[in-house]
């Protein structure tokens, strides 16, 4: 992923040193090269120095190898083909009459194909105890979709009869991304959706300090557990998806506070199924795996988009707002609505957001 990112940067200021026949406005260059390393030295910096042979100088900066849009576009291709196209789509800068400038159009695209063509490749692991595991790629969950690609996802179900795979940073920055982007794209129907949570994550929610974590609150615990339930409520009346809670249970919880949660699930319907995975291994969540294979096997889902794709982007960021976070509504920045009306002329509106 580094390698082809930092190929499409080299072949950009390549193209404007040798002569910049598309006419590329140095000061309207988006791309950046990347490095496998959180280096904040290296976010804004100056290159091109030491004279016409070393290229042309200008700002530029490094991102995070995994938050390079080449890692979000490789997890979102379902063949070889599918990568070239996206990767000829990716946008690295524009014209001094700010037309824009692809990677298409720097003919970078075969040589960044190349350099990814075996990484495209699953990579087929195992946990401890010999359960098959795909590892395969990671986009940063803050920015792009946060989600494993599609082919591992896709191999998995066509090689075992349950597949779970995750998606990070919450029930509704990652559950919304997963559900909304990549289930959308790739044609994906989850069958069933573990909401994960822990006594101690909802009662430090609740404002408990986290020196007072091991000690029974339920004070705390009830003002922490709308946090979860609204996860839970996402899942279940957004998505329309059968839904389980699982408790990762640690010793210091007390029966008092798991029947609380319990109780507090149960109200929306939802079961609650306790844990022990971090402890016990595979024995541990042997409840859970029987949770999860009823609700694939006897509860009917009627899986349901937060958004339409043929919404404005304005409109897609308010039913997210609205829907996910239960936010009153969106409000743009000047800058931020210049941006989405730019998005639009380029023809961006209808894809997910």
């Amino acid at each position: 992923i580094g390698a082809a990112n930092n190929l499409l940067a080299a072949m950009l200021d390549n193209h404007i040193q040798q002569g910049n026949a598309l006419g590329i406005d140095v000061k309207k260059i988006t791309w950046k090269r990347c490095v496998d390393m959180n280096d904040r030295q290296l976010r804004f910096v100056v290159d091109g120095l030491g004279g016409e042979a070393n290229g042309t100088p200008r700002e530029d900066g490094f991102d995070i190898t995994v938050a390079s849009e080449i890692m979000a576009v490789f997890c979102l291709a379902s063949s070889i083909k599918d990568l070239k196209e996206r990767l000829s789509r990716i946008i690295v800068a524009y014209t001094y009459d700010d037309k824009p400038v692809t990677a298409g159009d720097l003919k970078a695209t075969g040589a960044m194909a190349a350099l990814l063509r075996d990484a495209l490749k699953p990579n087929l692991v195992q946990t401890l105890e010999g359960t098959p595991a795909f590892v395969h790629g990671g986009p940063f969950a803050n920015i792009a979709h946060g989600c494993n690609s599609v082919m591992a996802t896709r191999m998995a179900m066509r090689m075992g009869d349950y597949t779970v795979t995750e998606a990070g940073f919450g029930a509704d920055l990652g559950a919304e991304k997963f559900l909304d982007i990549k289930c959308r794209m790739a044609g994906l129907t989850p069958d069933a959706v573990v909401v994960v949570g822990t006594v101690r994550a909802l009662k430090m929610h609740g404002g408990l300090d986290k020196k007072q974590l091991a000690n029974e609150d339920l004070a705390a615990l009830e003002k922490g557990i709308p946090n979860l339930l609204r996860h839970v409520n996402n899942i279940k009346n957004v998505y329309q998806l059968p839904c389980v809670v699982a408790i990762n249970r640690f010793p210091t919880d007390t029966d008092a506070e798991i029947d609380f949660i319990i109780r507090k699930c149960r109200e929306l319907g939802v079961n609650t199924v306790l844990s022990t995975v971090w402890a016990e291994g595979g024995k541990g969540g042997e409840e859970l795996a029987r949770e999860v294979v009823r609700l694939c096997e006897e509860e009917q889902g009627n899986f349901t988009f937060s958004y339409e794709l043929d919404a404005s982007i304005e409109e897609k960021l308010e039913a997210v707002t609205k829907k996910i976070y239960g936010g009153a509504g969106v409000m743009l920045t000047p800058a931020a609505k210049k941006q989405a009306e730019r998005l639009t002329e380029l023809g961006f509106d209808k894809i997910p957001v």
